[in-house]
């Protein structure tokens, strides 16, 4: 492959998670952002600029850090993945609601996934975490449609 292919598959790869209509967040061991999608940015309000390097804690300080610290441990230490469903926690990160038909929700529905990302090393050196809005089915299993 020559480089300016790869270049441009590089391209699409970055195009691809800012427009994706799922929140892509990576984070170090100490929960600083690394990576922080479209989804998100529209979403939080906060641009990437603004959350790059700060800890997610300190972004989002009503997030529940003994609950995440658990599951930030798995992913870390046991190298697996850590599910959280909207049934289990409505949400991770409160985002406001903004679809007009399920309109009645007063945030979005979360489903969260966390997995470990290694290194060249093979360590475990930062996390991903997704984050899929949950909303409609909520509403729906609630008889909100």
């Amino acid at each position: 492959m020559n480089s300016i292919a790869e270049l441009n598959e590089i391209h699409w790869l970055v195009e691809l998670l800012q427009n994706v209509d799922v929140g892509m967040v990576v984070l170090d061991r100490d929960y600083k952002v690394q990576i922080w999608n479209g989804f998100m940015e529209n979403h939080s309000g906060l641009l990437p600029s603004q959350v790059k390097g700060k800890s997610l804690l300190e972004c989002f300080p009503e997030l529940d850090k003994a609950w995440f610290d658990r599951k930030a441990a798995m992913v870390f230490t046991l190298k697996s993945r850590a599910f959280m469903t909207w049934q289990q926690k409505p949400y991770l990160l409160r985002f406001n609601n903004y679809r007009p038909i399920t309109g009645t929700a007063e945030h979005m529905f979360q489903n969260v996934t966390l997995f470990p990302l290694t290194g060249l090393s093979g360590e475990v050196t930062h996390m991903a975490m997704l984050i899929y809005d949950m909303t409609d089915s909520a509403l729906a299993s609630q008889g909100g449609h």
